[in-house]
């Protein structure tokens, strides 16, 4: 099976709240799996041929893995901490690998062209210096000092600020954005992308969010990440080639690019290339 290192990593495959004994059948990298509930109302997940998959359940969703994962998933410590609302947003089907989706999260450029009036606007288009390192110890690639103006960066914002972020590119296809909270400035609001590789060229995108906001009601905070993502959507489905690149000489990168080119050296290391495309064609 395609997919190098890939294969032994975690991934989401369904919202533990809507699991039935029923089950719902989706694909893991190619591989037909059936995501159910016993009954003892422990999650598990199946191949078709009826091989038992491990499984974890965090962050609201059901996580397999079609290897055998050497780490547990990774943490996310704002799960645990008192007074945030978990919003399970739902799952949004993008044409695009996998790695696409995780890299056009991380794009911070795009913002006033592609969320007119939400997360950017002209003409507040350029992106200041920030900082990009992959951290050894934790192997994991971050984005610090990132500043943006927005004019609505969240729902519960009333005008626009500009924005501090911070990303963090803890597995090949998840990411988890730290950025400022308006209720509670010495917090953070977060923000993550979970993306369940069906096939190279397709993918479950499953967003969730740990927020500091006691007002705004559920169904308008789901809405919201949901408008933000389904604009992303078109721009995804379009981009050409339709697997990431991991030459770096096949696309040419800018200084707002910095994230995407550490994400790539970092999924080349380690061999990620379920979605990736290793040569210009």
């Amino acid at each position: 099976m395609k997919g190098g290192a890939m294969i032994d990593e975690w991934y989401p495959v369904g919202l533990f709240s809507q699991l039935s004994e029923k089950g719902n059948k989706t694909w893991l990298m190619g591989e037909a799996i059936e995501v159910a509930r016993d009954q003892d109302g422990n999650a598990r997940v199946v191949t078709a041929e009826g091989k038992a998959l491990p499984v974890r359940v965090r962050y609201g969703h059901v996580w397999s893995s079609l290897g055998k994962p050497d780490k547990e998933l990774f943490a996310i410590p704002e799960a645990d901490q008192p007074g945030r609302r978990f919003v399970d947003v739902g799952v949004v089907r993008v044409r695009c690998s996998p790695l696409r989706a995780v890299e056009n999260f991380l794009d911070i450029a795009h913002f006033p062209f592609v969320h007119t009036d939400i997360l950017g606007a002209e003409p507040h288009t350029e992106v200041e210096n920030y900082k990009v390192e992959i951290r050894e110890g934790v192997d994991e690639v971050w984005a610090t000092q990132v500043k943006f103006y927005q004019p609505q960066a969240a729902k519960s914002a009333t005008g626009g600020i500009t924005t501090e972020y911070m990303y963090r590119v803890p597995a090949p296809t998840c990411s988890v954005l730290y950025k400022t909270c308006p209720p509670r400035p010495s917090e953070w609001d977060v923000i993550t992308l979970f993306v369940q590789p069906l096939a190279e060229d397709v993918c479950d995108v499953w967003p969730w969010m740990a927020l500091f906001d006691d007002e705004t009601p559920m169904t308008d905070l789901i809405h919201f990440q949901q408008t933000i993502f389904l604009q992303d959507r078109s721009i995804l489905e379009n981009q050409i080639p339709s697997l990431l690149p991991l030459d770096p000489g096949m696309e040419i990168p800018t200084r707002a690019d910095l994230t995407s080119i550490a994400y790539r050296r970092w999924l080349k290391r380690h061999n990620y290339t379920y979605g990736a495309q290793l040569v210009a064609q």
